[in-house]
C-alpha cells in the first residue's frame, strides 16, 4: 500500500535532478563575502514532496565577524542580491524572496553557529534542525538488517514523506498563524521519535487532551521547566536541538483533534484516500469574492486574509443574511465564498425599538421612523431596506477603504455557477 502512495507523493529522479540543477545555478550567481549558502527546509532534509516549488536557502554569515552585528546581515544580504528582482519580507530577522525559473526561493540570513547557545535569532538554529533530522535518518538506515535488502537508504525519509502527505491531505499541515497546524519539522520529529509513519499514527490515535514528548529526555518536568507561554498548545514537543523550545507551540486544539480523529479513522480503513486532498467544490450559486493578495510574508498575509474573511462574514450575518456554509481558498489568488439560504432579503426591514413604557426613547424612535407598530409592549418600525441583494451588499462592502487597503485587488465573480476545486 505505502509503495503505491510513495509513487504519487515522492519526487521522481527527473524532478530531483531539475530542482538540484536550478538551485545550484542560482547559488552560483550569488556572491557574498564572509558567507556560505546551504539548502534548508524539506529539500535540505530530503523530506520534500512531489511538485515542490518552494526552496529555502540559508546564507550563513561568519560568526566571528558578525556575532556583534547580527542585526546588519539582512542589509548585507540585500546588497548582495540587488541584481535580482526580490521581495524583502519582515520576520524576526528580515529575509528575501526570489522567483527563479518557476521556483520560489526564500533566502534567509543567519549566523554560522555550531551550538544553540550561540544563536542571536531563532532562525540561526534552522540548519541544526536539518543536521539532526538527517543524522537520525542515517542512524535508522544503518540499523536495517541484512535480511531487508530491498529497503534503500531513503526509507526513513520516505516515512516522513508519508506523514507529511497524510497531514496535508487532512488539512493539519502548516505552522502559519492562520493555520496553526503541524510544521514540517514537528512532523519530522514525531515520525523519527515513533520510528515510522504507522507507529506514529497508532500512537497519535491514543493521544489524550494533552501529550508531552521529549525525544532526547532533556527535561525532567517540561511543564515546569519550559516558559509558560510555550506550553499552551495541546502537544508539548521538546525540540531535540533546543530544549528551551516547544517545537509545536503554535499547534491549535482544533488541528490537534483533527489529526487524532484522522489517525483513528485511518487505522480502521487504511485507505489511500487519507493521503489525497479531498476535492472541495464551491457549492453552486455561492457568492464568490476573488482577491489578489498583497506581496509579503505568507504567514502575515494569511493572517490578514483570515481576519478579512471573518470581518466580511460577520457583516453578512449582522445584515440578516443567513449563511449556510462559507470558507476560503488560497492558491495563486484567494477566493472567499458564501453559500446563503437566500441571496435576497425582504424589501421591508423590521427595526426593534424601546419598551413603550420608556416615553423619552419612545418619542425619539417615533420621530426617526414613520411607520411603527407595537408588539408585546415593544415598539417596532418598518423601513424600506437600503440593500436587499447580497451581491449589492458585498459590492458596497468591498468598496470600504479599510478592506481595500488589505488587498491588491478584490471583486465579486459574476458567474454564479463558478466552481473551483481545492487540490
Amino acid at each position: 500500500m505505502f509503495e503505491s502512495i510513495l509513487k504519487k507523493i515522492k519526487p521522481s529522479k527527473e524532478e530531483e535532478k531539475k530542482i538540484e540543477e536550478v538551485t545550484e545555478e542560482l547559488i552560483k550567481k550569488i556572491k557574498i563575502k564572509d558567507a556560505k549558502i546551504i539548502i534548508g527546509g524539506s529539500l535540505g532534509k530530503n523530506t520534500w514532496l512531489k511538485d515542490t516549488h518552494d526552496i529555502d536557502l540559508f546564507i550563513k554569515f561568519n560568526y566571528s565577524k558578525f556575532k556583534d552585528k547580527a542585526k546588519e546581515i539582512s542589509n548585507v544580504l540585500e546588497k548582495a542580491l540587488r541584481k535580482f528582482k526580490l521581495i524583502r519580507l519582515h520576520g524576526s530577522r528580515d529575509y528575501f524572496q526570489i522567483k527563479y525559473k518557476n521556483y520560489s526561493f526564500e533566502l534567509v540570513p543567519i549566523l554560522d553557529i555550531k551550538h544553540v547557545e550561540q544563536a542571536k535569532n531563532i532562525t540561526d538554529i534552522s540548519p541544526l534542525h536539518t543536521l539532526w533530522v538527517n543524522k537520525q535518518c542515517r542512524k535508522r538506515i544503518r540499523n536495517v538488517t541484512l535480511k531487508r535488502k530491498f529497503i534503500r537508504n531513503v526509507v526513513s525519509y520516505d516515512e516522513i514523506r508519508l506523514t507529511k502527505a497524510f497531514a496535508k491531505a487532512q488539512k493539519v499541515y502548516g505552522a502559519e498563524s492562520y493555520i496553526q497546524g503541524f510544521s514540517g519539522y514537528v512532523l519530522e520529529i514525531l515520525t523519527i521519535y515513533y520510528g515510522s509513519f504507522l507507529n506514529l499514527i497508532k500512537s497519535a490515535s491514543k493521544w489524550k487532551e494533552r501529550t508531552i514528548i521529549d525525544p532526547k529526555k532533556q527535561l525532567k518536568t517540561p511543564l515546569i521547566e519550559l516558559n509558560k507561554s510555550k506550553i499552551q498548545s495541546p502537544l508539548i514537543l521538546v525540540d531535540p536541538v533546543d530544549k528551551t523550545r516547544n517545537a509545536s507551540a503554535v499547534l491549535s486544539k482544533e488541528k490537534y483533534d483533527l489529526f487524532i480523529k484522522a489517525c483513528k479513522e485511518f487505522i480502521k480503513t487504511k485507505s489511500e484516500s487519507f493521503f489525497i486532498k479531498k476535492q472541495e467544490k464551491i457549492p453552486k450559486n455561492s457568492i464568490v469574492i476573488e482577491i489578489l493578495p498583497l506581496n509579503g510574508k505568507k504567514d502575515a498575509i494569511g493572517g490578514k486574509l483570515n481576519s478579512l474573511f471573518n470581518k466580511i462574514k460577520k457583516q453578512i450575518i449582522l445584515n440578516e443574511f443567513k449563511i449556510v456554509k462559507a470558507n476560503w481558498i488560497w492558491n495563486d489568488k484567494v477566493y472567499f465564498w458564501f453559500k446563503l439560504k437566500s441571496n435576497t432579503l425582504p424589501n421591508l426591514e423590521i427595526i426593534k425599538g424601546p419598551p413603550i413604557s420608556n416615553k423619552k426613547h419612545l418619542d425619539n424612535f417615533k420621530k426617526k421612523h414613520k411607520e411603527t407598530f407595537v408588539k408585546n409592549n415593544i415598539i417596532y418600525a418598518k423601513e424600506k431596506r437600503k440593500i436587499s441583494n447580497i451581491k449589492d451588499f458585498i459590492s458596497y462592502l468591498i468598496k470600504n477603504k479599510y478592506i481595500k487597503k488589505e488587498v491588491a485587488s478584490i471583486r465579486i465573480l459574476k458567474n454564479s455557477k463558478f466552481k473551483i476545486i481545492l487540490i
